[in-house]
């Protein structure tokens, strides 16, 4: 039951924490108790940057997306 609910908000998640751990080679389990961490000495600025953020690569996903999709490009 709870493995069904990890693997559910996982995927239904932005995909931030992932992302900047790729970027920066650090380990995953790591940037998000630092994300929930800071989030509680922050005041929620921490979880606002994860939405501003989750929105930017969505949209550069959707962009990606769109571009590989051309007709011209066959």
């Amino acid at each position: 039951m709870l493995q069904q609910m990890i693997s559910y908000v996982e995927r239904q998640s932005f995909g931030v924490c992932t992302y900047l751990a790729d970027r920066f080679n650090i380990s995953l389990g790591k940037l998000r108790l630092f994300f929930i961490y800071s989030s509680f000495l922050a005041v929620g600025f921490p979880i606002i940057f994860y939405l501003l953020a989750g929105i930017v690569l969505d949209i550069r996903r959707y962009v990606s997306f769109r571009r590989k999709s051309s007709i011209w490009e066959l």
